[in-house]
């Protein structure tokens, strides 16, 4: 799920072709669909407001598709299992490769520009990069016995600051934090998929508040966007493996 201009996209799941759905950002009217060639399995979607166009990430062929607001789409290959997408401040696609524990930024062409290892953190799903070059990165899910947000230093190398630890569900813990966002003074929210909530970070990572508690979802949040301008936060439900909702909050 994400905005661009004043609309925003969808990625759903329909009679086993993948599409994505266009809404009004006011009204939420959907106003249309785009189909997207050769796709197998979307997982995430993100925009760029520079070059006006959307990325959407397939994990099962391993690829980034572009699309633009024509619905026209080029395609290139990660060469690794991807998961979570972002744009940084040069317009470059940051891909977050879950298994391989990498993050991979990409030219708005489909250039690889640089690929960086993240050696301390399993399974990595989403990464956003802050103005420095540093990277807010979640990790950790089922099975896995650290699961928190971290703040990475450009390289890679090391661990500046976290937040999280062993799972759970108390405050200071995720049981799956699965997606993130990033807003203007660098604030962070959390999506923990388990847990059904959103959570809030300070810039030093310190727990602030649950901006979105479990009683408030029907079902466990997927992906969010943070619609500064109108104080919402957008977020994505699954409710089964083949079916996405929507949810939205005023913040």
């Amino acid at each position: 799920m994400t905005s661009l201009g004043e609309e925003i996209y969808l990625l759903r799941p329909k009679g086993g072709r993948d599409e994505v759905e266009v809404y009004d950002v006011i009204s939420y009217r959907l106003l249309r669909c785009l189909a997207v060639p050769n796709i197998r399995r979307l997982i995430d979607v993100t925009s760029c407001e520079h070059v006006l166009c959307l990325y959407i990430v397939d994990s099962r062929v391993e690829c980034i598709h572009r699309l633009d607001l024509q619905g026209n789409s080029t395609q290139w290959p990660v060469n690794d299992r991807p998961r979570g997408l972002s744009v940084n401040a040069d317009h470059n696609l940051i891909v977050t490769c879950l298994k391989v524990c990498k993050i991979k930024e990409f030219s708005s062409r489909g250039d690889l520009l640089r690929d960086v290892t993240l050696p301390d953190l399993i399974n990595p799903c989403h990464t956003i990069q802050l103005i420095n070059g540093q990277f807010i990165v979640c990790h950790g899910g089922c099975g896995d016995r650290i699961r928190r947000v971290c703040k990475v230093s450009e390289d890679g190398g090391h661990i500046i600051k976290s937040h999280g630890g062993q799972p759970g569900s108390n405050i200071g813990q995720y049981n799956e934090p699965i997606h993130l966002a990033v807003d203007d003074n660098e604030f962070v929210l959390v999506v923990d998929h388990n847990n059904r909530r959103v959570t809030l970070l300070s810039p030093t990572l310190y727990y602030i508040r649950q901006v979105v508690s479990s009683d408030q979802f029907k079902w466990k949040p997927y992906r969010l966007y943070s619609d500064v301008q109108r104080r919402r936060l957008g977020t994505s439900v699954r409710v089964n493996p083949r079916m996405v909702s929507t949810e939205q909050v005023v913040l």
